[in-house]
């Protein structure tokens, strides 16, 4: 929902439209294909983990690199969330309750009402149906937004044109202008992408989970769940583009107007999904940050304490942060970047060489495709930070 604003960043024509799709197809084939090289050093390694390949496939030693870069990508991926319902729940309010709550209001509230008592359950096994009301619900507001660009309803004469701000109405540029297209902050899409396509620190875990986990049939799954990813940010993003421009926000629902009853239905599947996701993505955080110092015992207590802590450190930085994009782009460029293209094709390259000689043919490919994340990371960083 962060896509929109990436392309408006450097074009504000439909024109914009033809290097941004070709660059999120591009990080589509990358991110499958980095997220299969994870699963088959696991398959070759015998691993269970990120950081267990890592160790077997280079070396023990540097092992934290892998657990660090991962800590740090679900870190900035709960703070994301947060600030996501942070301006989400206002809206709701506003609309189905006809209540004004402020962003503070409604982040502190979120947080001790309903985020804590989720990050404190020990077992999270009852909210794994929750992830298929998160997947319906993105799957809604591509409809929804396909219907909004459709019958023009935020165009001039739309009849939604008026409740929006200045700064939120369409806002595009001239046809005949395409000097947008050669604009730098185009690596801001770039590093946007890495954090969409972003569940590689996952990837050790689904290969071993899945049934019958064949590589081929590891491949073939993730293959074809790339596919369908790429298709509907492909779809999110030109719908949320084609209706609003340059004014896109860093959160496209904040652009629909909050009288919208089939946007704001939209803005319920998000919130609901992010509640129930963000135990499963916190868990990850607590439990990297305790890899990191080789916490081995973890009783109640100790997981209770880091908790707390860690959620008021991220509901802090929540607060502080309002700039959405850039935090996705910074991420996706850095940390992201790591864990999805450099970190797994290393990790290949150097299982080719010391534990199977027969993938040596493959090392070419990988060692491009590292090389093109390690530029797209490179100029993302510096794009993200000088904007």
């Amino acid at each position: 929902l962060g896509l929109p604003a990436g392309i408006a960043a450097f074009g504000g024509t439909s024109m914009a439209l033809i290097p941004a799709v070709t660059l999120m197809t591009l990080a589509g084939l990358l991110s499958g294909y980095c997220f299969s090289l994870i699963g088959r050093a696991c398959a070759y390694t015998g691993a269970k983990s990120y950081r267990q390949a890592w160790e077997r496939a280079v070396s023990p030693k540097t092992a934290w690199i892998p657990a660090a870069a991962c800590f740090m990508v679900t870190s900035c991926s709960v703070l994301a969330y947060s600030m996501i319902l942070s301006v989400t729940l206002p809206s709701l309010a506003s609309a189905f309750l006809g209540v004004l709550i402020t962003r503070t209001q409604a982040l502190v509230g979120v947080t001790t009402v309903a985020l804590l008592p989720l990050c404190l359950m020990k077992s999270l096994k009852s909210l794994g149906p929750f992830s298929l009301v998160g997947i319906m619900g993105m799957f809604y507001t591509c409809i929804a937004m396909f219907i909004r660009w459709m019958d023009g309803s935020y165009g001039v004469t739309g009849r939604f044109i008026r409740d929006l701000p200045l700064d939120l109405s369409p806002r595009f540029g001239r046809p005949e202008d395409l000097g947008d297209l050669l604009n730098p902050n185009i690596f801001l899409l770039v590093s946007m992408l890495s954090t969409a396509f972003m569940a590689h620190y996952n990837a050790p875990k689904f290969y071993l989970e899945l049934k019958n986990n064949t590589l081929r049939r590891y491949n073939t799954v993730v293959g074809v769940s790339f596919f369908v990813s790429l298709l509907l940010f492909v779809a999110v993003a030109s719908f949320g583009f084609a209706t609003f421009g340059k004014a896109c926000s860093g959160l496209v629902l904040n652009n629909y107007s909050t009288d919208d009853k089939l946007m704001s239905l939209s803005r319920v599947a998000v919130a609901v999904s992010l509640l129930f996701s963000y135990p499963l993505a916190f868990g990850g955080v607590r439990d990297g940050l305790l890899d990191l110092l080789k916490v081995e015992k973890r009783p109640d207590s100790l997981l209770n304490t880091i908790t707390v802590l860690l959620l008021t450190m991220i509901t802090g930085l929540a607060y502080a942060l309002t700039d959405l994009r850039k935090l996705l782009a910074f991420n996706g460029a850095t940390w992201g970047n790591a864990v999805i293209y450099l970190l797994p094709t290393y990790m290949f390259i150097q299982c080719a060489k010391n534990l199977r000689p027969e993938l040596r043919k493959e090392v070419p490919i990988v060692a491009l495709t590292g090389l093109i994340g390690l530029a797209m990371g490179l100029l993302g960083t510096a794009i993200a930070v000088s904007s």
